[in-house]
This record gives C-alpha cells, sequence and structure tokens, in this order.
C-alpha cells in the first residue's frame, strides 16, 4: 500500500516555491510511472507540468484528478518553529510549507490512484493532471497541461480538485463553484503644482477619492442562489508625496472584485471604466485603467458529480459536506471548460501561514475518501 502521510513528507521536503519545480514532479513521475501511468512533463514557459494516464486513451469514463506542488514563500524563517521544508512530524501533525496547500491533497489523490488501478484495475482511465504553477500567475500551469490534452485528444470525463476546501473539520464542505476575480489599476493623472497656489494645480487626489468612493459604496448585487453577494475591496491608494507643500502630479489606487454569476469580467471592467470617465468628466482629470481578468465565475449544478463525492466523504467522515462557491480562485476555473469540476479537500485553517501543518490521520482519512470515490465511479 502506497502510505499518503511519506509521501507527503517527500513532497514537503521538496523546496517546490513557485516557479522552482524542486523534484516534486520528478518524485510524482517515478513514483507514477513504476505503477504503471504513462507520464508526459508538460513544461511551458518556465513552468513545470506533470500529466500522468493510467488506462486507455479516450475511455468514455475517465476520472481526473487535479492539484499543484508549488507552495508560496515561507517568509521569514525565524519565525517557524518547525523547518519549513522539514515535514517534521509533531504531536500527530506534519509541519512544512505545503503540508496544507496541497501537497498532503496530492499525495492522498496520487497515493489513492497507485493502490486504486493495481488492487482493482478499472473499465476505465484515471487521470492526474499536476501544476507547478498554481500559486503564481498560472499562465502555463492548469491551462498549459488542459491544452497540451486537447492537442493530443486528452480527455476527462470528471475531475476532482484535490485542494483544502473544509474551514473547520473534515469533509465540512466541498466546492462546487467559485467566484470570479477582477483587478483593477487606476493612475488618475493631474498637474503638479505648490499646495498654496491649488488654483494653479490640478490635484488628481481629490478625484482619487470620489472615484474609490463610488467604487467601494457600490452594491454590486445581493447574492444568487449558490453565491454570496459579489464584493470589491479597495486594497491600496499609492501617492508617493513625501512633501506637505506639493500637489502631486498623479496617484495610484488598486481595487480587486470577487463576483458571482450575476456579472461577467467584461461588463464589470465597462463599468470600472465608465465610473473612472464620469469622475474625469467631473474633475478635469486623467485616468488610466487597466484590468486584469483572473477567472469567470462558475458553478457545477449539484447532480452526479457531487453526488459521488458526498456520499464517499460521508462514509468516510459521517459529515455530509455543504456545497458551497466561497473562497478564492483555484485551479478549478480552468477545469471547468474541459469537464464538469468539483474540489473536495483537507481542513485550510494553516494554508500559507508560519507553521503550516496537516493533521496526519487527515490525510490517511483523505486516502480513502479518493480511494472510495474511484470505486464508486467506476463500480
Amino acid at each position: 500500500m502506497t502510505d499518503p502521510v511519506d509521501l507527503t513528507a517527500r513532497l514537503v521536503r521538496c523546496p517546490s516555491v513557485t516557479p522552482k519545480e524542486g523534484g516534486a514532479l520528478v518524485l510524482l513521475h517515478d513514483l507514477l510511472e513504476g505503477a504503471g501511468f504513462t507520464c508526459v512533463r508538460v513544461d511551458r514557459g518556465g513552468t513545470p507540468n506533470l500529466f500522468a494516464r493510467w488506462g486507455d486513451k479516450g475511455h468514455s469514463r475517465t476520472f481526473g484528478f487535479n492539484g499543484h506542488t508549488d507552495v508560496v514563500p515561507i517568509g521569514n524563517r525565524a519565525d517557524w518553529t518547525h523547518d519549513p521544508f522539514g515535514a517534521e512530524i509533531v504531536d500527530g501533525f506534519l509541519y512544512g510549507r505545503g503540508a496544507t496547500d496541497m501537497k498532503s491533497g496530492v499525495a492522498a489523490f496520487a497515493a489513492a490512484a497507485v493502490d486504486f488501478v493495481k488492487d482493482t484495475p478499472p473499465d476505465g482511465a484515471v487521470i492526474l493532471a499536476i501544476t507547478g504553477d498554481e500559486e503564481g500567475d498560472a499562465d502555463h500551469g492548469t491551462v498549459a497541461l488542459l491544452d497540451w490534452m486537447a492537442e493530443h485528444d486528452e480527455r476527462m470525463s470528471v475531475c476532482l480538485v484535490g485542494e483544502p476546501t473544509s474551514p473547520d473539520h473534515m469533509g465540512q464542505m466541498m466546492k462546487i463553484g467559485r467566484r470570479g476575480s477582477l483587478s483593477a489599476w487606476f493612475t488618475v493623472n493631474g498637474k503638479q503644482g505648490h499646495s498654496a497656489y491649488p488654483h494653479r494645480a490640478l490635484n488628481p487626489m481629490p478625484a482619487m477619492a470620489r472615484l474609490m468612493d463610488r467604487l467601494s459604496s457600490h452594491v454590486l448585487d445581493e447574492g444568487t442562489a449558490h453565491f454570496d453577494p459579489s464584493t470589491l475591496a479597495v486594497v491600496t491608494i499609492d501617492t508617493g508625496n513625501g512633501a506637505t507643500n506639493v500637489i502631486p502630479a498623479q496617484t495610484r489606487a488598486t481595487v480587486n472584485i470577487r463576483y458571482n454569476d450575476t456579472h461577467t469580467g467584461a461588463a464589470l471592467s465597462d463599468w470600472l471604466r465608465q465610473e473612472a470617465a464620469e469622475v474625469d468628466a467631473a474633475f478635469g482629470t486623467r485616468t488610466e485603467v487597466r484590468i486584469k481578468i483572473s477567472g469567470e465565475s462558475f458553478l457545477t449544478p449539484p447532480g452526479a458529480l457531487s453526488d459521488l463525492v458526498s456520499r464517499a466523504v460521508a462514509v468516510e467522515t459521517n459529515v455530509t459536506p455543504e456545497l458551497s462557491t466561497t473562497g478564492g480562485t483555484s485551479d478549478a476555473r480552468f477545469v471547468k471548460d474541459h469537464c464538469p469540476v468539483v474540489e473536495f479537500g483537507l481542513v485550510g485553517k494553516t494554508m500559507h501561514a508560519v507553521d503550516e501543518r496537516v493533521e496526519v490521520a487527515q490525510i490517511h482519512q483523505l486516502k480513502s475518501i479518493y480511494t472510495r470515490i474511484l470505486q464508486d465511479y467506476f463500480a
């Protein structure tokens, strides 16, 4: 039997801080290839990715897992109680960067897949699509894997992303969708001048203050059947003016919008530009707007896939997971264009934190859940 805790520990010891591979995908390549999976490195744009398939290509029943082995930086090493790449096990917890997000999830579904195809070879195929660029820009991670799969006629019938999904206890929550995410950068241009003679200058600061107030005061929506209300956060306003007697020529601000299925990124972009134009008309300023849409909102309607996962979670944990769309973005936003996708994984309390850790017993439990999902899917 493949020990998911040992595999998690070996993955944590790989210093795979985005965009470094750190040996994590090499480790998984060797494990999966040794278990009879066809493995292909799909590196693109300096990003490491791994595709692995057991079974016949193009089978009508192909279960997919998606996850990532890259991790965020550790921050200040002195703040860590345990070596962030040591994978130390203390009092039933395995410590290290990526222990929760999400090397334990990858280890659990890799171990489940390896043992499942060995013990009960299914009439179908199992695909693992693992990226090294989920924590970064994600331009050449799961997107590259899906592009490569399309070019080579590889396809998943359904997919489970193994991200941490439960806030407090195991089995608590499954993600059946995600909000969209959009960031906008505003640069308001005026005219520099002496603060004692404001009529000779054009101060961009009041215009920016008005614009940020208009945006943050606007109610985007009241929420929908499966989504909470959309939110807009002003995350920074920067002028860099250290003088008290100078009116600056320019000021910048950034906002982030997390939006539900009431909106599209394009429609929100149009609204943001219109708001900036109206403020410019009132103040005589000139505002430049740059927008990046990280992903549109999506929903996998409750049905066969969510039922399959819910049943397995309930059997293994005695908890029926809530179907949720809360939280940030994940690579499910890309997979949803390929096949139906849901997310289920561990408790995410310590992800990205100092002394990130995972309860050892939960790694075994997660492997059991993934194993049952495979057994039920191919039954």
